[in-house]
């Protein structure tokens, strides 16, 4: 189901396609809170670390299983991690079989949990290679392939974010929101559609978004932060794209050395545990790569906490 798009424009995801997602998938999902921190300044914090599974990709993932005709074969992903916990989650919460692929990047709290919950297969260096082993297996297998990011019910899935965030925090100016594949601030730009400030944050070290806006099209980018497990696939999705050229205003890159303040800070001054990508926005804010106007209404997604616990004092 690739879902319709606006005269071959973009993926069309309304209001009422969200709620009805949201409608199907909530009673497996936690409503998770909003929380309002002086950090840098005003800042409301969307905390999708207490998400089911650890992350935002829940909602995806539930999504995906419950919008779609699962087949006898069950359903196979290929993810950096996060995208894995979830569909592993979900589809044992449902009891359909499920095998992730993941590459040797990913980091063990992740595979850990993964093994947990389905049958994990590691292979290859990066998420492209973990996505061309789990395509071999669904074509050999007949599994349902749940894609991480390019695919209509993930959108619309992570478009429910927006939804709940829209509710407990509204009206925004702006939101600032981690890019990896871009199924999440995909979701969250089509829900809403320009009247909200949309920005991506990306690792200098793994630009994927900024490069594509740049060449006009998805292209290949490096992968070299220490947020590669979860957000440096190899390019952003094809699905993905023509909805941030549409309702994404800017994308802003952020060091590693950012991301460590950021996700020290988070952890210190309010015991909030969040993995590396997860921090990438308030590193936003921190480090002055988005630098919000007088009396600017501020959210930052906190996408994620499936780490070691010992990285929050380091």
């Amino acid at each position: 189901m690739t879902g319709d798009t606006d005269g071959g424009r973009h993926l069309v995801i309304t209001h009422d396609d969200v709620r009805r997602a949201y409608d199907v998938i909530g009673p497996y999902l936690r409503r998770t809170p909003v929380v309002d921190l002086d950090l840098a300044g005003p800042v409301t914090l969307k905390l999708e670390q207490l998400q089911c599974a650890g992350s935002f990709k829940a909602r995806g993932a539930f999504t995906n299983l419950l919008l779609r005709a699962v087949p006898p074969a069950g359903v196979v992903a290929a993810s950096g991690g996060n995208h894995g916990v979830a569909v592993a989650y979900a589809a044992h919460r449902l009891g359909i079989p499920a095998r992730i692929f993941v590459p040797t990047v990913s980091s063990a709290a992740k595979t850990e949990r993964i093994r947990q919950l389905a049958d994990l297969v590691i292979t290859g260096d990066r998420y492209a290679d973990a996505l061309e082993a789990a395509q071999q297996w669904a074509a050999a297998s007949g599994a349902m392939s749940v894609h991480a990011f390019d695919q209509r019910e993930t959108i619309l899935g992570q478009a429910t974010l927006a939804l709940e965030l829209d509710g407990q925090a509204g009206p925004l100016d702006t939101v600032l929101v981690p890019v990896g594949g871009g199924g999440l601030i995909g979701g969250i730009a089509a829900y809403f559609a320009g009247t909200v400030r949309v920005i991506g944050v990306e690792p200098d070290g793994a630009p994927t978004l900024a490069r594509a806006r740049a060449a006009g099209a998805p292209v290949d980018a490096p992968a070299g932060s220490i947020a590669v497990d979860a957000l440096a696939p190899r390019r952003v999705g094809d699905l993905v794209f023509p909805l941030t050229q549409a309702y994404v205003e800017d994308v802003v890159l952020v060091d590693d050395d950012a991301i460590r303040t950021a996700q020290r800070t988070l952890w210190q001054t309010a015991r909030i545990a969040a993995e590396p990508a997860a921090s990438v926005g308030v590193a936003a804010l921190l480090a002055g790569a988005y630098k919000p106007a007088p009396g600017e209404r501020v959210a930052v997604i906190i996408s994620g906490a499936n780490m070691p616990l010992p990285e929050l004092d380091a």
